[in-house]
């Protein structure tokens, strides 16, 4: 993972083999980032998608492996329990172009990504919602 900070952003460039989650988490506990959002494009080899299923309160998750464009990467930084909290969503294609995606766990780069995050003042807390099954921005 590269990076360059540019005021209140950060321009990423992931490398081959880097893990898109791991690789923002390292960089927002590294960075100090408290709030923000999260965008990018890029291409991965293997993604952990899922989809949360609200009257089971469970998410399913599949992998997807191959070689796949990331069409949008998207989400937000917060803060669970003190620790940071990378809330993300990711539409791939595949190599007919079909497009799927969902709740982002995990996900290989295969040549390149190219991420943004901007940053925001402040700080957002999240807390379980038993009523959803979630843990939801704090108010």
């Amino acid at each position: 993972m590269h990076y360059r900070r540019l005021g209140s952003k950060w321009l990423v460039r992931l490398d081959r083999g880097d893990e898109i989650v791991t690789s923002l988490k390292e960089l927002v506990k590294k960075e100090g980032i408290r709030l923000g959002a999260v965008s990018g494009i890029g291409a991965v080899g293997r993604a952990t998608i899922g989809l949360f299923e609200s009257a089971t309160k469970q998410y399913h998750s599949r992998e997807v492996t191959g070689d796949m464009e990331i069409a949008s990467l998207t989400g937000n930084i917060s803060e669970l329990n003190g620790e940071a909290y990378l809330h993300l969503h990711i539409t791939l294609t595949d190599a007919t172009n079909a497009a799927f995606g969902g709740h982002l766990s995990a996900a290989t780069i295969s040549c390149t990504g190219e991420i943004i995050i901007d940053g925001m003042e402040g700080q957002a807390d999240r807390a379980f919602s038993e009523e959803i099954g979630l843990n939801l921005l704090k108010f």
